[in-house]
């Protein structure tokens, strides 16, 4: 069946967009600054939206106003992040337009050339592991900066640690987390619950709620 014919009435995609993006130093959101012609967030609501999701949410804050012009013409609704207490606050946010939705791919705003082509296969590996959660990874030369993908098997993850956490030994993994996931809705809220602010930020990490699904 090809991209174009189908249909995932199961599916939303949550894009997290509420941030300003301090590290560039500019008055513009990250996700509104452009790239071969597009916004980046616009990018990625259209590799999302040719895979005929029930829903594409895309969590606002920073310039809401700005990226709500952007994406709302696409077909996505946007929800309000304020004030921003993390990716896992984020995703609570976006519960209630999520609607029916069976499983979410999240994916961070500022991420243009992911391809359709991926996430359909993400969804595929994810659909047929029976998974709660499944990680698109990537493994790196040198992987400093990103979080670290901690495996309890080849094919099972225990935890990511974001790199301000991590031991010497974890220092030492070169499987990094590319921020995009895919989840069963039905098990990510009570792992979400469990979520605590435990950082220096204070606030709720999505990527803590993978080890909170293996508990």
């Amino acid at each position: 069946m090809g991209l174009k014919t189908m249909s995932n009435n199961d599916l939303a995609f949550v894009i997290l967009a509420a941030g300003k993006g301090t590290r560039l130093k500019s008055g513009l959101a990250k996700v509104l600054h452009r790239a071969g012609g597009r916004s980046l967030v616009e990018h990625i609501v259209r590799a999302c939206q040719s895979l005929k999701p029930r829903e594409t949410v895309v969590v606002v804050g920073h310039q809401a106003e700005q990226v709500s012009a952007v994406v709302e013409p696409l077909d996505a609704v946007t929800v309000m992040q304020q004030p921003q207490n993390g990716t896992g606050h984020a995703m609570q946010v976006a519960k209630r337009a999520l609607g029916r939705a069976k499983f979410a791919v999240v994916l961070p705003g500022d991420a243009p050339l992911v391809r359709t082509e991926t996430l359909k296969a993400l969804l595929a590996a994810h659909r047929n592991g029976n998974a709660a959660a499944t990680i698109l990874s990537a493994v790196l030369a040198d992987p400093s900066g990103y979080g670290r993908v901690v495996r309890k098997t080849e094919t099972a993850v225990s935890a990511i640690v974001e790199e301000s956490q991590l031991t010497d030994e974890q220092r030492e993994i070169n499987e990094i987390n590319s921020a995009i996931y895919c989840f069963t809705l039905e098990k990510l809220w009570p792992a979400l619950a469990q979520v605590k602010p435990n950082n220096k930020h204070r606030e709720l990490y999505l990527t803590d709620a993978i080890a909170a699904l293996n508990d």
